[in-house]
């Protein structure tokens, strides 16, 4: 009997990355034998108990990974489904007519453009989320004002958010201006919940657009919003090189 976290299982099944799956288990979405899961630390046999997620039966069949890279427009958010009835991914996915169960690997802002990853790989999902991971993730980020260098230093170095929650070291490179707006190219290896917004907040500067144009060596050359294609051998390639060079081993 080999018995695992019911958010790993989740996760190899291809039914959610390990972080949604957790969501899932605290929304008492998921049941194991009938029983409504309440705790995270919670276990289940994959071969021998029945698993549910929204009453339906997870089967544990080969899942086929798949790979695509998805160009989300402004005014959508980064889901699969939404209760106020938002454009969506999900709604995206249907649109486009891909029947593949997948899932975004982390977030945008519901008013942020840009690069996201999505695939049925909940462990690889997992490995991008990790923090040990440090991918970089490019940033085009349009600001009211124009920021002084001394500011700008300041969030290269890492600002505090709040007490005790600092970020890390950024790459900050300014462009050139439009009127009243700067524009800068942001690269960022950590992914906290509206992090630009908040840096930039923190030196007097309103954010007005977000734009992800790079995850990684992963890029939205050649992409337009609302854009979502399979990723080629060589994309998948050089981002598993990726991954292993970071410490977080690739599947």
């Amino acid at each position: 009997m080999s018995m695992e976290r019911l958010q790993k299982i989740l996760a190899r099944a291809g039914i959610a990355s390990r972080r949604d799956a957790e969501l899932m288990i605290l929304d008492r979405r998921v049941k194991v034998n009938g029983r409504v899961v309440k705790e995270l630390g919670a276990r289940a046999d994959a071969a021998r108990d029945h698993i549910k997620v929204d009453d339906r039966l997870i089967v544990m069949n080969k899942v086929i990974p798949r790979y695509f890279l998805c160009y989300k427009p402004r005014r959508m958010i980064t889901s699969l489904s939404d209760p106020q009835d938002r454009p969506s991914i999900g709604r995206l996915l249907k649109e486009r007519r891909i029947r593949h169960r997948l899932y975004p690997v982390g977030r945008l802002d519901w008013d942020a453009e840009g690069l996201l990853i999505l695939t049925n790989d909940g462990e690889l999902a997992n490995k991008i989320m990790h923090p040990k991971a440090n991918i970089p993730k490019i940033y085009i980020v349009e600001v009211l004002g124009r920021p002084e260098e001394k500011s700008l230093a300041k969030l290269r170095k890492g600002i505090f958010l709040e007490p005790g929650i600092r970020t890390m070291a950024a790459q900050i490179v300014a462009r050139k201006p439009a009127g009243t707006k700067a524009q800068l190219k942001v690269t960022l290896y950590e992914g906290r919940k509206n992090q630009i917004k908040r840096m930039f907040a923190r030196i007097g500067h309103r954010v007005t657009a977000i734009k992800r144009i790079a995850i990684g060596p992963l890029s939205l050359a050649g992409m337009k919003p609302g854009d979502i294609r399979p990723m080629t051998r060589d994309e998948i390639s050089q981002f598993a090189g990726f991954l292993n060079r970071s410490g977080v081993s690739s599947p």
